[in-house]
This record gives structure tokens, sequence and C-alpha cells, in this order.
């Protein structure tokens, strides 16, 4: 009696417990396909406010009337900047943790500056000795969405990487990934590095060969829509606070374009015409690559550069940034019709974020009332050094100043015997009288900082003690780092730090998100989709109102 009533329970626990991976949902909605896009510099009111003037039903409206919209997604550290966008949404996790604190960072040991991709054990390939291929994840200190689906798949699982920039390829991509695609402006190549292997794919090569950027030159960037909608809804074409970067006489549009054909193939990043060149070779990716035809899930990182350079120059007002969304939106729409057609509809699933946001130029906001101001990590370094010297301190004891983070020159400090309390208090005391900086915060003691509590988050959010700096100086709203031309970002307010999240595809719940999520919680969000392990770092959670 009692060995049938055992029996009868371990058969009921077998059952359960046999029937548990069937209950959830995830595992009947893998797509065969993911496409991670990233557009650089993406505000989250640009959604709304540039869809009276998209062209198409394809691009990112089919992301908001068939997908889901997290309408409240925040960046949750410091410093808001490229490679630490790219690394928080594919490692769900922090600079504190992914070890990607800034695009650069000062190394103590080394005594030298330290770009966030560079690996000067690889070489270039695409392109002969240069410096901009010596690039690969290894500053990366922890697993991605890409990693993860190689060790769930044993590695069968296809990843890659597409970006103008190189951290906006190689990171997303993650440590294991079949390859990464930058574009290297001295040649109008796109290029890899030894870490992926010792060559091009051959289409990748007769891509290069075809010089598409000087057809691109040739067209000239005309606007996409009539004059007077940009006269009501943008800044004047033409202001001083503007950058210029097609020359001193390329002021306004249109731009002609033909004074760069095989001269000076950088220019074109300042233009929509990056995007087309990153669609391109995501496309040929996709398709020569064979990506997301069998049951087994491969990943695409595609990452939009252009409207980065483009708002950096022109600012978020501006007649540029509206065209280059405008043009984005059907090159969207074209990458969805691809998608359909090479994978079919139903089997795959994109989403589209920013890597962070951007804040007004400071002279359109001057113009207007709103608050502003500039400073720059030169002039804040060169005036605290004359500082010093005033004090009769040795000016070198500041090594280096970079994303708002006071690094201080440790070895000089105990030779000279000067304590680092002292330094912080002498550098405090002249920062805090600045009428442009809010507050110095000590890196190490930030949790206990007299900040509102979310500000104090971002902060230790941001702080790695191998890479960070020892002082971060927080600056008032509205100022940013930069000249008098242009603008920037970087900090923690929501014109740099709410970004848009959107979904649509395999296994994705219609509908819109209110409620407050971070970009840390993308890459458990789509792990959780495809059943797989969350990326070592992750700190996030998954944002389950968008999982069918």
């Amino acid at each position: 009696m009692r060995f049938t009533l055992l029996l009868t329970v371990v058969l009921i626990a077998t059952q359960t417990f046999a029937q548990k991976p069937n209950a959830v949902k995830v595992t009947d909605a893998k797509p065969k396909l993911v496409v991670g896009i990233l557009v650089d510099q993406m505000r989250w009111d640009y959604v709304n406010k540039f869809k009276p003037f998209f062209k198409t039903q394809n691009g990112f409206l089919r992301f908001m009337n068939q997908g889901a919209s997290c309408n409240n997604n925040l960046i949750s550290y410091l410093p808001t900047v490229t490679a630490c966008g790219h690394a928080a949404v594919y490692t769900g996790s922090t600079p504190a943790i992914h070890g990607i604190t800034g695009n650069d960072w000062y190394d103590n040991i080394q005594q030298k500056m330290v770009y966030c991709v560079e690996d000067n054990s690889v070489q270039a390939v695409g392109i002969e000795n240069s410096s901009s291929g010596k690039m690969s994840p290894l500053n990366v200190w922890t697993t991605t969405i890409g990693d993860e689906l190689k060790l769930a798949t044993n590695f069968k699982s296809k990843v890659f990487g597409v970006s103008l920039k190189d951290r906006g390829a190689i990171i997303p991509a993650g440590h294991s990934a079949d390859g990464a695609f930058w574009y290297d402006s001295k040649s109008g190549n796109f290029i890899s590095s030894t870490y992926y292997g010792k060559s091009l794919p051959t289409w990748l090569t007769n891509y290069n060969n075809a010089k598409k950027v000087d057809s691109f030159y040739k067209l000239g960037w005309s606007l996409s829509l009539p004059a007077n909608v940009y006269e009501a809804n943008c800044d004047t074409d033409q202001n001083e606070y503007e950058s210029i970067p097609f020359g001193k006489d390329a002021k306004g549009f249109p731009y002609g374009l033909n004074q760069f054909i095989g001269k000076d193939y950088g220019k074109v990043a300042n233009t929509p015409y990056g995007n087309n060149l990153v669609l391109d070779v995501a496309t040929q990716t996709i398709i020569n690559e064979k990506m997301g035809l069998d049951d087994i899930t491969d990943l695409l990182a595609v990452s939009f550069s252009s409207p980065d350079y483009i708002g950096h120059a022109f600012g978020p007002n501006s007649w540029e940034t509206l065209d280059g969304y405008i043009k984005l939106d059907e090159l969207l729409a074209q990458f969805f019709t691809t998608l359909d057609q090479q994978v079919g509809k139903d089997n795959y699933t994109v989403f589209l974020t920013a890597d962070h946001a951007v804040a007004p130029i400071p002279g359109y906001a001057q113009k207007n009332k709103i608050p502003n101001g500039t400073i720059s990590d030169a002039g804040i370094k060169n005036e605290l050094e004359k500082m010093l010297t005033a004090k009769g301190l040795n000016s070198k004891l500041i090594s280096a100043i970079t994303e708002f983070n006071i690094y201080f020159n440790h070895h000089l400090m105990d030779s000279l015997q000067v304590s680092q309390d002292k330094l912080t208090s002498l550098i405090t005391n002249h920062l805090e009288q600045k009428s442009n900086i809010l507050q110095v915060v000590e890196l190490r003691k930030a949790a206990i900082a007299p900040l509102p509590q979310s500000i104090r988050e971002r902060i230790v959010n941001g702080f790695n003690p191998q890479r960070s700096g020892d002082l971060i100086f927080i600056t008032k709203s509205g100022v940013v780092g930069g000249g008098n031309t242009g603008t920037g970002h970087g900090v923690f307010y929501n014109y740099d730090a709410h970004i848009p999240l959107l979904f649509y595809g395999k296994g994705i719940k219609k509908g819109q998100v209110n409620n407050v999520n971070y970009m840390t919680d993308i890459a458990p969000t789509i792990t959780t989709l495809l059943g797989i392990q969350m990326p070592s770092g992750s700190i996030g959670k998954p944002i389950l109102e968008v999982i069918q």
C-alpha cells in the first residue's frame, strides 16, 4: 500500500515536471532570426514628433501599429554615450559590471587613454596596415545576447554585427560572433579584424570594390518633402550655432557632395547615406550568410550611426535631423520587405532602440530662453591645472578628464605625499563655484552623495573602480560638452536618457507599455523570448508585457 502510494506520487511529480517546459510560452515563440537595431542618438520623442512626416506605413509605423512600444524606457547609468549604450543593450548590464565605462577611459596602470574596443593583438582585415582594424570585444567583461545564443545552440547560431562605427558593430556582436563589419572612412571599405577571421567574405569584398559611397555622393542631399514642411516644424535652416561638416560654403539645403567623390569617404557619415551603406551590408549579410533559414535562431546586430553625426552637427531641431529620419524610415521599410521575403514575415523578431539621446544645441536653447550652456573636458582640465599651480601643487596631479570623470595621478600623489582628501576638496570647492556645474561627486562615495536617489543610482551603476575616475562633475540641465557649435550628450537628464524601445515580430504582443523600464531590460526580454540564459552580467528584468 505504502509502495503503491509512493509510486503514484512519483508518477504525478514526473508528469508535472515533464509538462513544465511545455507550459512556458516562449519555447513556442522562437524566431529564426533576431534583428537588433540601434539608432545612434535617437530621442524617444522623435517617434511621435516625426510620425506625421513618414512616407510609408512599413518603417517606424510597422513597429508602432503592429508591434509593441515601451514609452518610458530609460538609461540607468552614466555616462550616456555610444559604447556604454551598445554594451548595455546587449549585455543587460551597466558599466559597473560589463566594464565599458565610456567611449574612452584613462588606464592608471598603463598611464594612457584606452579606446573601448582597441586590441593591439589583432590586425586589420579588408585594409592594409591600418590601426582602424585593431579592434575586438576584448574590453567587454560579460557575455552578450549573441554569446548566450551561441552557447545555447552549441555554437550553431550565426551572429553578426554591422555599423559605421567599430564600437557599434563589435560590442553588440559579442565575443563569439561569426563576424563584425565596420566602416573605414579613409578607404571607404567595410572592414573587420583578425579576431573574426583572416579575410573578409567574398561578398563583402565585392561590395567594397563597387564603392557605393561615390554613387551616393553623386546624388547629393536634397529634401524629402517641400521646404515649407521643414520651415513649419524645425528651426531655421542656417544658423551660426550649427556645425558645417561639408565645408564653410555648404550651408543649408540642398547639399552638393560631388567634391568628396574619391577623396573624402568620411563625409558620408554626416549624411543619411551612411544609413544606406549600413543597410546594404546588413542585407547582404542576411542573404549571403543564409541567416534565418533554419530552425536555429540567428542574430544580426545593426547600428545606424549617421543620425548621431547629423545630430551632433545640426541638433535635434534641424532640417537635417528631420530629413534624416524621414529617409531612415524609408530604409527601415525596405529592410522589413527584405526580411519578409528572405526569412518570412512570421519567422523573425526585431527590436529598435537607441544608445543614447541628445540635448538641444545650446545656441538654439538660448535663443528660445531654455536653460543651456557648454563645458569642455579640456577646458576644465586646463582650469584645474592652473588652480593647482596657484596653490603650490603640481599641475600633473590630474592625469585626465573624460566623460565628466576626473582621474587623479595616484603615482604622483604618493611620491609627493598629497592626500586624496586634500585634492578632492580643492577640486570640489573650485568647480562647485562654476555657474554651469551642479555638484562634484567622489565616485567611491556616490551612494551617499546628497543627490536624488535615481541620480545616485546612475552614478553608482556607471562606476567601475578599474576604469572610472576619482571624481565626476554633474552639470546643470542643458549644459553640454563641446564648443560653440553643435550639441552633445552624456548626462542623466531625460533629453539624453529617455530613448525609444520598439518590438515587432514573432512572439511579440501588440500594444503600448507605459510602465518605466530600462535599457538593461532589453537583453533579458530577448533571451526570455528565445528561452535561453540571460547574459552573464545582466541585472535587468524581462519586459513581460511585450512577450506573447
